[in-house]
C-alpha cells in the first residue's frame, strides 16, 4: 500500500498554509508585513498558495524608513504590480515631520527603531487587527519567544509572559477593541529551509542577496554598503568588495559578507557551512543583548 508522504519542506509549507488560513477566517482586515526580504518573500508566495487561484486576501503593508536598498523598493513594486494586490505604506519621515518621532543624530544613528511608532500608527490608521510577519523562532532569541498568534495589547507591546497558550495547534485570536495581534506563519523555518524553499519553488528574489560587487565601509565587525545616508569618519574608507547580504534591513545598518555565491545552489552551500545567525551583521542588534527584545516589547515587527 503507497503511503501519502511529506518530505519537510512540505510540512513547514502545510503548516503555514494552515496559519495564513485560521488568520484569513478569525480577523477582520489582516495586512501582511512586507519589507522586501526574502522572509516576507516567501510569506507572500505561501498566501498565494493558500488561496489559489485567487488572489490573496491580504494587502500588503511596508513600513518605509526612506533609508533603504533601491533595489529593495523597485523589487517591491514589481512583485505589488505582478500580484496585483493592495499596498500600504507607512512612511517614517511622515513621522518625523509631524513631530512623533525625533532622528537620530551621530555617526551609529538609524531610523530601524522608528519604524516602531510609525508602524503602530499605520495599524491604528487602517484598523488592522492581525499584521502577519515573517519572523522566524532561528532569528534571534527573543523571537524565539513567540507565538504563532502573538498577541499585542492596546498600545501595541508585546508581553512575552502573557500569550495564549497554542495546544494542538489550536489559535485564539480573540481580542478587544484597539488591540491586535502579530502572526508568524514561518516561526518553525529556519534559514536553511528558507533558502531550500526558494530554490524548490523557483521564487524571485532581490539581486541583493546574490554576491556582487559594491562600495562598502568595515564598521562593527561587518561590511556596511556605502550611501548617501553613511557618516563616514576620517579613518575610514572605502573598499570595493564582491559581498551578498543573508538578511536585508535599512542600508545604514545592514552588513554585508564577503562572498562568491552568485546562483541559488551556492547560496545554500554557503549557509549550510555558516556557525553564525543571520542577524549577526546587523548593527541595530549590536547596541545591547536585549536590544531586539526591547524593540519588540514598544511594538517593533
Amino acid at each position: 500500500m503507497n503511503k501519502y508522504f511529506l518530505n519537510y519542506l512540505d510540512e513547514l509549507e502545510s503548516e503555514s498554509i494552515y496559519v495564513l488560513r485560521e488568520v484569513w477566517a478569525q480577523f477582520q482586515n489582516p495586512v501582511i508585513l512586507f519589507s522586501g526580504g526574502k522572509d516576507s518573500i516567501v510569506l507572500t508566495h505561501l498566501a498565494k498558495k493558500a488561496f489559489f487561484p485567487s488572489k490573496i486576501p491580504f494587502a500588503l503593508m511596508h513600513v518605509d524608513t526612506g533609508h533603504n536598498f533601491p533595489e529593495t523598493i523597485s523589487f517591491r513594486d514589481e512583485l505589488v504590480k505582478v500580484m496585483g494586490v493592495r499596498l500600504i505604506v507607512g512612511y517614517v519621515q511622515d513621522s518625523i515631520d509631524k513631530g512623533r518621532i525625533a532622528e537620530e543624530k551621530g555617526k551609529n544613528a538609524t531610523r530601524n527603531a522608528l519604524q516602531i511608532t510609525t508602524l503602530l500608527d499605520t495599524i491604528e490608521t487602517n484598523k488592522i487587527d492581525c499584521a502577519i510577519g515573517g519572523g522566524r523562532r532561528d532569528e534571534e532569541k527573543s523571537r524565539a519567544k513567540e507565538r504563532f498568534f502573538s498577541h499585542r495589547d492596546e498600545f501595541g507591546q508585546w508581553d512575552p509572559k502573557n500569550q495564549r497558550p497554542e495546544l494542538w495547534n489550536l489559535f485564539n485570536g480573540k481580542h478587544f477593541q484597539g488591540e491586535h495581534f502579530r502572526v508568524f506563519p514561518i516561526s518553525n523555518w529556519t534559514e536553511m529551509d528558507i533558502w531550500n524553499y526558494i530554490k524548490r519553488e523557483g521564487i524571485q528574489i532581490p539581486s541583493l542577496y546574490y554576491a556582487h560587487e559594491r562600495e562598502v565601509v568595515w564598521r562593527n565587525d561587518s561590511w556596511i554598503p556605502n550611501s548617501e545616508f553613511l557618516i563616514l569618519e576620517s579613518k575610514e574608507k572605502t573598499y570595493l568588495k564582491k559581498i551578498r547580504f543573508r538578511t536585508l534591513g535599512d542600508i545604514t545598518i545592514t552588513g554585508g559578507i564577503e562572498s562568491e555565491a552568485d546562483t541559488l545552489e551556492k547560496i545554500v552551500q554557503e549557509v549550510a557551512a555558516m556557525r553564525n545567525t543571520e542577524r549577526g551583521n546587523r548593527s541595530d542588534d549590536k547596541r545591547s543583548d536585549t536590544a531586539m527584545e526591547d524593540r519588540k516589547r514598544q511594538g517593533y515587527f
